[in-house]
């Protein structure tokens, strides 16, 4: 196998060794793809404005996420089902991301349980929580994480129901028989069945709550001590009443373009949120990100660090843990690179200026003398 040079090549390689109901099911988008596309696309459609002759001899990446430090703005992102990557699956992941000194963040859906993440050893982990139609149920699985030693919750607000996915419908997408989804294993939520559609999407539609609003925003920090980001916000407007709401922080997100197609890309919202954020809660940007630039990118729009999510589940099933240490190490490289080549020594040297885009106003030229 030749060597891997960057995160993009991972994606092939999880396509040739994964069954094809698996890698449609990571690799799709809602119904037309547009929105997965633009994900990837709007990045370049952003330039640098490098500044030069700066001693860059040293760069310091890390920084600090509610209250945590990590060694780089680069996280990872809940993802469903790993072990139908790799037979590791989320054990593999926390690993590699504590091992990389940053944060994992654990999806509902793991095949792998709070308590069996946590045996992995030391590391700083969130919890992404689905809302069921059971308060009980979320109540329990909160404290579980909370016992587990997970550091906050990432509520996922963009899914009261399963976007279309086209490649699960014609694949009747399940669940492997040997997997299961280990947080609600022992509540008698923890199979999928087979459906007529997407199993999944007959699963979202029996299981989650479509009531869901603002006041269990305020619900869940009754019950909880973990702060708590909001995950799926595009809009000024959301982004004003998640402040009024308590979050802790807001992730930018509009689920890897797997919910409602032709809304923007993530990149392309992130400057109107943190615009209307000013400052009073952390914003992060999930989706799209496969090059240390795209991170500079998200960093000098205001974001606070990014997540990554398919980078993880294609290079989990190229080469296990192995293969998310990678990922995780050649974005930082790159990562480090763009700083020392746009001029920035640390994260708080990235600025606005450091990029443009297609809607920033033209510099003024001095008028042509005639």
């Amino acid at each position: 196998m030749a060597e891997i040079t960057n995160v993009t090549e991972y994606e092939a390689i999880a396509k040739e060794k994964l069954p094809k109901m698996a890698y449609d099911y990571y690799a799709s988008g809602a119904e037309d793809q547009w929105t997965l596309a633009e994900n990837r696309n709007a990045f370049s459609r952003i330039l640098f404005r490098p500044r030069i002759l700066i001693d860059v001899s040293k760069i310091d990446m890390t920084t600090t996420v509610l209250g945590f430090k990590i060694s780089m703005p680069i996280m990872i992102a809940p993802t469903a089902f790993q072990k139908m990557a790799h037979p590791e699956g989320e054990y593999a992941t926390a690993r590699a991301a504590s091992a990389a000194g940053t944060i994992m963040t654990l999806s509902s859906w793991a095949t792998s349980s709070v308590e069996e993440v946590a045996s992995t050893g030391p590391g700083i982990r969130f919890f992404q929580l689905y809302v069921y139609k059971d308060r009980n149920v979320v109540a329990q699985l909160v404290r579980r994480a909370e016992r587990a030693g997970f550091k906050a919750i990432a509520l996922t607000v963009d899914t009261p129901r399963l976007g279309r996915r086209e490649a699960d419908i014609k694949n009747r997408f399940t669940l492997p028989p040997f997997l299961t989804l280990k947080n609600f294993e022992g509540l008698d939520l923890g199979k999928m069945d087979k459906a007529d559609d997407s199993g999944l999407a007959s699963y979202v539609a029996g299981q989650i709550d479509r009531t869901l609003s603002w006041k269990d925003v305020k619900w869940l920090q009754s019950i909880t001590s973990m702060p708590i980001l909001v995950k799926g916000v595009l809009t000024a407007e959301d982004t004003r009443i998640a402040i009024q709401s308590g979050a802790a922080g807001i992730i930018v997100s509009n689920h890897g373009a797997r919910q409602l197609d032709y809304v923007p890309s993530t990149i392309m919202a992130l400057e109107e949120v943190v615009k209307a954020a000013q400052g009073r809660l952390p914003v992060f940007l999930d989706g799209g990100v496969r090059r240390g630039t795209d991170v500079f990118k998200a960093l000098a729009l205001g974001a606070s660090g990014i997540f990554i999510g398919r980078p993880v589940v294609f290079s989990l099933a190229a080469e296990g843990e192995a293969g998310v240490r990678k990922v995780l190490q050649m974005l930082r490289d790159e990562f480090e690179l763009t700083m020392a080549l746009s001029g920035c020594r640390s994260l708080s040297e990235i600025t606005r200026n450091h990029i443009v885009t297609e809607w920033d106003a033209p510099k003024a030229l001095p008028a042509a003398r005639l």
